[in-house]
């Protein structure tokens, strides 16, 4: 994610043998200014209109937690921008969406919800845009409004420091541009502040990069992380160290991990957990979000857990229309298929909407995957079923926690796995 805007918790780093364990990338942050920033009249003049007066009536915004107060200023670290901009992948992918959405964007107005460092509000200014919004919770916004100011576009990108929901933008934007996704494409529910800016600014027939998402799951075999981190305890140094495992099995796997695997490791082709349009999805949606699967394993293998990965479209509003897994650009699956069978639609021209995808086959990027281990392994044939249900629900102690409830069966036998991604 770009920066911060909305609630949110500090994810914290914790390294395990084979990937980081919980919130482990240490993601978003930053420090709410206590002070609400409104672009000036004076500068931008727009006429008030009635609609003006409805929006004063609206209900006020949500209160600024401590949990949002922890959250803003762990983006205030540089090292978590570093780690962002240095992602390729994403940056670039960024970087091809706004010069591919050039004609749209240039003399327009945009905002960059959670802009972090600016670097893609500085991008929209280099496409032609005619403003662009820069808007942060975090203090990295001070450090973004220098970077704006060493590259001359101060008269273009007005950097806002504080929340979505407290910052005041004057006039309707053409453009939302942000980074938002986190660790199973909504841990750390950014995505909220990005519908917000929707609902509060964005013209009818507006433009929203990325403007889709699609959220997969898939079982998984993973022996050298089994064996690293369990099967190492067996024989230490000669010694029967067995009495360990239960220990070890907890500490590895009771959270989420977030780690890079290949396509080697995967068992079958994946299901769409939740498919995002972000023209069109509420709040309300990301309080919980269940799906049942059924997979077919494409080989003879130990199952160690599900991997849950995701890829974002950049494609403007005429194609925004919500993708089930029947229709394009998912393939290879109909409402008639008893088993999960979806291949990911690649990107064969430059015509075609650009896709970032966190897929364990594409390119890896700062997100990697994010796995959910068994603790013990199941051991399943070739064309075995495996099915069961998954459910993403925000915690009640703070909503940009997520828990993971995920019951799956094979071979006659029948487990519930709870996890949560802190």
């Amino acid at each position: 994610m770009s920066g911060s805007t909305g609630v949110g918790n500090v994810p914290r780093q914790q390294q395990t043998s084979g990937g980081r364990r919980g919130g482990g990338r240490g993601r978003k942050g930053g420090r709410r200014s206590r002070e609400v920033f409104r672009a000036s009249e004076s500068q931008h003049p727009q006429k008030k209109d009635a609609s003006d007066d409805q929006q004063d009536l609206k209900s006020p915004p949500p209160a600024c937690t401590d949990f949002d107060v922890a959250y803003f200023e762990a983006y205030a670290h540089i090292g978590i921008h570093e780690e962002m901009i240095k992602d390729h992948v994403r940056t670039e992918a960024y970087r091809d969406a706004v010069m591919q959405h050039q004609s749209f964007i240039q003399g327009k107005v945009v905002v960059d919800v959670g802009c972090g460092t600016g670097i893609l509000s500085i991008f929209c200014a280099q496409a032609g845009a005619k403003r662009v919004y820069a808007v942060d919770a975090s203090a990295i916004a001070v450090q973004a409004k220098e970077v704006v100011k060493a590259n001359n576009l101060a008269e273009t990108v007005i950097v806002l420091h504080g929340r979505v929901e407290d910052v005041e933008i004057d006039e309707q934007v053409d453009v939302i541009i942000s980074e938002w996704m986190g660790y199973t494409l909504l841990y750390e529910s950014m995505l909220g502040s990005v519908i917000t800016a929707r609902d509060r600014w964005l013209k009818h027939g507006g433009l929203i990069l990325p403007c889709t998402a699609t959220l997969y799951l898939a079982p998984i075999t993973h022996p050298d992380r089994y064996n690293d981190s369990i099967d190492f305890w067996r024989n230490v140094y000669g010694i029967d160290m067995s009495a360990m495992l239960p220990v070890a099995k907890q500490c590895a796997f009771e959270e989420p991990c977030v780690e890079t695997i290949t396509g080697e490791n995967v068992l079958t082709w994946p299901h769409v957990v939740k498919h995002v349009d972000c023209y069109t999805i509420q709040l309300n949606e990301l309080e919980s979000i269940s799906t049942r699967y059924k997979f077919q394993s494409m080989m003879r293998a130990p199952l160690h857990g599900f991997a849950f990965w995701f890829d974002v479209e950049f494609s403007g509003p005429a194609n925004s229309s919500i993708i089930t897994p029947s229709q394009s650009p998912l393939i290879g699956i109909s409402d008639d298929d008893p088993v999960d069978d979806i291949r990911t639609k690649k990107r064969t021209n430059l015509n075609e909407p650009l896709v970032l995808s966190t897929a364990p086959e594409d390119p890896p990027t700062h997100w990697q995957q994010t796995l959910i281990y068994l603790y013990d392994p199941i051991e399943v044939e070739q064309d075995q079923i495996i099915e069961g249900s998954v459910t993403l629900s925000q915690s009640k102690e703070n909503r940009r926690f997520m828990n993971i409830h995920l019951q799956y069966s094979s071979g006659g036998r029948s487990f519930v796995k709870e996890s949560v991604f802190r």
